[in-house]
């Protein structure tokens, strides 16, 4: 079941904002996917759940109707912070580990930035979840 994803970091972006289009932090290393949330559902950090878009680059503040594929289980200064994966396609093994191996980059790239930032708290990337077909939950249990 396709659902709105909000795109606020287009694929190959160096600057980071948030869902109200503040800015967090430039990358060294652009963005590989295009980074969003899904505007209305909050995620247990108590922002909106965040959501990444496989597939060629969407524009800054574009809604894409798509459905969702996988969830990468996250952890971020000690809060979950689960990432939905969406694509208009099945996921294949090699971009399941082109993913996954990003968010264990990432965990260690943001754990750095909160010990900089002060943030206490573990951040890492747990592995893949489990979806289910309706998208009525994400489970990293």
């Amino acid at each position: 079941m396709p659902v709105e994803v909000l795109i606020e970091v287009p694929r190959g972006s160096f600057v980071k904002r948030d869902g109200r289009g503040v800015f967090e932090f430039i990358s060294p290393l652009p963005c590989p996917f295009n980074y969003g949330s899904l505007p209305g559902l909050p995620a247990a950090d108590g922002d909106a759940q965040d959501a990444v878009l496989l597939g060629p680059r969407v524009a800054a503040g574009q809604r894409v109707q798509v459905p969702v594929r996988a969830v990468i289980c996250f952890v971020d200064a000690g809060q979950q912070d689960d990432k939905l994966i969406f694509a208009h396609h099945a996921l294949g093994v090699d971009e399941q580990r082109v993913v996954l191996g990003f968010f264990r980059f990432y965990a260690l790239c943001k754990r750095m930035l909160n010990l900089a930032r002060g943030r206490p708290g573990a951040t890492r990337c747990l592995g893949w979840g489990a979806v289910d077909s309706r998208f009525a939950q994400a489970s990293c249990a």
